[in-house]
């Protein structure tokens, strides 16, 4: 069969709300095109309507902040805009839809992908490269199980996973951003239809406008600590969220089925403002391949999640006695509500929250946390409330 070779300009839209407008072309050179990616704002992830009609505002919610010391421990609050990218082609010859036998990985850098095609069918994947600073990244990509589709997934991490985590003893490390868009049956023809002809660089063009969307879901987590008066002095730098998906498909951007726990840092600040109360806030950015079983990107309300899985979020708060203790929050319903992602927050009541002075360092029951031989039973959004005695 006869190679074709054509330039395929590659119209990237970022979005995982709303399509933006198309991607511009400049600057056009005869060896060479070039591609503007559109300006990539945080808004266009987390501002979309948790049902229809009502719209998520995460500014509304977030009261920790972004200070350059955060950048420095977390990277940017919100997503960056990537700038080079895998390419995965698969031929499926005179028939579209078919499994694929063989791939053809291409690498794009500065945005630009040429290459030489035969007439049929073609499926194609993209997602961004992982550019890390210290190189050590944290994404696994499985690209041999099957042709069809491929899997990314992390490791477990050193820090325990004790609660609703039944199959793993440890949390997972937390991916890095991830993009990715996939079409199937681009049509190469031999009558050229819907290609245009460049004559200068004697090739043809087609343009495909693929609409890259996350694969990974950023959550910034908070723990707003109301009249603390130097009670709590500190965090121990970790925290967790359960119940997300262990794996995810770049192809359908679908989590997998296997939930574990995600691990990720936080940060204690001091004399924050919450709307004019002075607060102190326990804050981290956390990335995770979103709720099991769903591509997040493609539900319109979070009525449309269907799973079985409970969130929790967990931190270790230290005390001035030098105590420290581990507090662990349902936070269920904000996510399913934060399904693309957005602000998870707790907030805690020191007025009626005893300082530990229980010997041996912290305990951990879950939602109940308890000091001493009373139980304290944490309520997502506000304070504590006296349960009863509980045997040590």
């Amino acid at each position: 069969m006869k190679n074709l070779y054509l330039l395929l300009l590659l119209a990237l839209t970022f979005t995982a709300c709303r399509r933006e407008p198309p991607l511009h072309l400049y600057d056009a050179q005869p060896s060479e095109t070039r591609l503007v990616f559109a300006e990539l704002e945080l808004d266009t992830y987390w501002d979309y309507e948790i049902e229809p009609g009502v719209k998520y505002d995460w500014r509304k919610e977030w009261y920790y902040g972004w200070d350059d010391e955060d950048r420095q421990l977390f990277g940017e609050q919100g997503y960056t805009l990537p700038n080079n990218f895998e390419i995965r082609r698969y031929f499926t010859g005179d028939t579209p839809y078919t499994p694929h036998t063989r791939v053809i990985p291409s690498t794009i850098e500065g945005r630009i992908f040429q290459g030489a095609f035969n007439y049929g069918f073609w499926d194609m994947l993209v997602f961004n490269q992982i550019r890390l600073i210290d190189g050590v990244q944290s994404l696994n990509f499985d690209e041999t199980t099957t042709l069809d589709s491929i899997t990314v997934y992390t490791n477990q991490s050193m820090a325990a996973a004790r609660y609703q985590a039944p199959r793993y003893t440890h949390s997972f490390y937390q991916p890095e951003e991830l993009f990715s868009a996939y079409e199937q049956a681009i049509e190469i023809n031999r009558s050229l239809d819907g290609f245009e002809y460049d004559p200068e660089r004697n090739l043809y063009v087609k343009r495909l406008n693929m609409v890259l969307t996350p694969i990974t879901y950023i959550y910034l987590t908070q723990v707003i600590v109301h009249h603390n008066n130097g009670k709590i002095v500190g965090v121990d730098g970790e925290g967790n969220v359960s119940g997300f998906a262990r794996w995810s498909v770049l192809n359908s951007g679908r989590g997998g089925d296997d939930p574990i726990t995600v691990n990720h840092f936080t940060r204690w600040k001091r004399n924050c403002d919450m709307e004019g109360e002075n607060v102190d806030i326990a804050g981290g950015r956390l990335l995770t391949f979103g709720i099991c079983e769903h591509n997040c990107n493609k539900l319109k309300s979070y009525k449309e999640v269907k799973e079985k899985n409970r969130h929790y979020m967990d931190l270790k708060l230290l005390f001035n006695n030098g105590i420290d203790s581990t507090f662990v929050f349902d936070v269920t319903d904000q996510v399913r509500r934060r399904y693309k992602g957005g602000v998870l927050t707790v907030e805690l009541d020191m007025d009626t929250i005893p300082v530990p002075t229980r010997n041996g360092g912290s305990a951990f029951d879950a939602v109940v946390k308890d000091f001493e031989e009373e139980t304290y039973e944490f309520d997502v959004g506000g304070g504590a409330r006296k349960s009863e005695k509980v045997k040590k």
